[in-house]
């Protein structure tokens, strides 16, 4: 491949790594109604029969400037990744701080703090993780693509707009990228109850990944095998655990 051709290719990937496609027709068209969310494309199947919501999308889509592409049905479930749910409509939306971890490392290899998730499968907590990490002070948040809840109009929602605000990494393999970012010198912290140190009372080091897991199960022992580190919440009164997305709100404001 020659060096522009090279070029070309990874600048098209950088911005496609940015893109998050949410389909159906109530959550493409709450989306649209969200002006402060910037849209590439909105994608269309050429054998949708009338309806009511369909003129609205189309309507907003046009008054935005966005460009509308229509395509037969196979090429919109392969579009959407969702041939059963998407109803005929998939959205691109742009996340202008989306990547990846080699991306990220690239301004961030001295210092950050990283929340990790591991299996967090409600999407209203990840909203709220989102939110929290935005917020406070988390460098990025790292979501694996599969056994976690993803980014969808109810992620958004629960964010009230902060996941345009806050770099979101994902990886294919929660194990691989925690292990490499360990190579590079960062610190992996689990929370358990039993840990003697305090969430509060512990020194972290410039580079740190707070690894948060499952809302009932915890971390997975695979990605707790791999993490050096225990803290805890202290309780009091007998209560034994936090909502994950509280915890996540401890960590961001210490």
């Amino acid at each position: 491949m020659k060096t522009n051709d090279s070029e070309a290719y990874l600048a098209k990937k950088a911005f496609f790594d940015k893109i998050l496609t949410v389909y159906g027709r109530n959550a493409v068209l709450e989306v649209l109604q969200d002006e402060t969310i910037e849209i590439h494309k909105l994608h269309l199947s050429s054998s949708n029969k009338p309806a009511a919501v369909l003129a609205q999308i189309e309507d907003l889509a046009s008054r935005r400037q966005i460009e509308i592409a229509y395509h037969d049905k196979q090429t919109l479930s392969r579009i959407s990744k969702n041939a059963k749910q998407d109803q005929g409509v998939a959205l691109d939306i742009i996340m202008p701080y989306s990547g990846d971890v080699t991306a990220f490392l690239q301004t961030h290899r001295d210092a950050y703090r990283i929340i990790a998730l591991d299996g967090i499968t409600n999407p209203q907590n990840l909203g709220m993780i989102i939110r929290s990490c935005a917020a406070g002070q988390i460098d990025a948040i790292l979501l694996p693509a599969k056994g976690n809840a993803q980014i969808s109009p109810l992620v958004i929602k629960a964010s009230a707009g902060t996941l345009f605000k806050l770099p979101i990494l994902k990886t294919p393999s929660l194990h691989r990228t925690l292990k490499h970012l360990k190579t590079e010198g960062a610190a992996l912290y689990t929370l358990a109850a039993d840990a003697p140190r305090s969430y509060r009372q512990s020194d972290y080091p410039q580079r740190t990944v707070f690894v948060l897991g499952n809302e009932s199960s915890g971390v997975s022992p695979e990605i707790r095998a791999l993490c050096e580190h225990s803290i805890s919440i202290p309780m009091q009164r007998g209560v034994e655990s936090l909502n994950v997305a509280v915890t996540a709100a401890l960590l961001a404001f210490m």
